[in-house]
């Protein structure tokens, strides 16, 4: 049985030799990742040997005019009053930190373990770091609709897609469709 999920949580630390053992997907999440969610992602290699590495933003910063737009667009009213707040950094890391224990609890509850990290706000730069150091095979990234960046491409799928040249898949959370 695997050790519980909050011992799997992990800093990256530098390494230079290649990753020994097996593939590695990076998953980066906006959301926590429920059981589902988990059964999809492992389901997309049923069978094989798979190490999972789960990144979580810390939503310290955002754009006012785009999450406006977005919450208007999607009829997310409680995200538009939400946008009006000032960001509480503090509580932004520490719900980046939940989602994150989460995240891994649902993929040890499909029985795989993972090892995780909460990251800066632009998520990019540390998943090309990770996507480096682990040899990652793929990356799959877990958001909400985002009805602005999805639609000019500028959602951290496409921007990935764009920077990483590896397969990288965009699921919605808690969602059957793929972005």
């Amino acid at each position: 049985m695997p050790a519980p999920y909050a011992a799997r949580v992990t800093d990256a630390t530098p390494d230079a030799s290649p990753h020994p053992g097996p593939d590695t997907i990076v998953v980066l999440t906006q959301e926590p990742l429920l059981e589902a969610d988990a059964r999809r992602i492992v389901g997309l290699h049923e069978g094989e040997d798979i190490a999972y590495r789960v990144l979580v933003p810390a939503d310290t910063r955002r754009s006012l005019l785009v999450t406006l737009l977005d919450g208007l667009a999607l009829l997310r009213m409680k995200e538009v009053l939400q946008a009006l707040k000032p960001v509480n950094r503090t509580e932004a890391r520490a719900e980046a930190g939940e989602a994150l224990e989460r995240s891994i609890a649902s993929l040890a509850s499909v029985g795989r373990t993972a090892t995780g990290e909460v990251v800066a706000d632009d998520p990019l730069p540390q998943l090309r770091t990770e996507v480096g150091r682990l040899h990652a095979r793929e990356v799959v990234v877990v958001t909400e609709p985002h009805a602005v960046e999805d639609t000019f491409h500028a959602d951290w799928a496409s921007r990935a897609r764009d920077e990483l040249g590896l397969p990288v898949l965009h699921l919605y959370a808690g969602d059957w469709r793929v972005g």
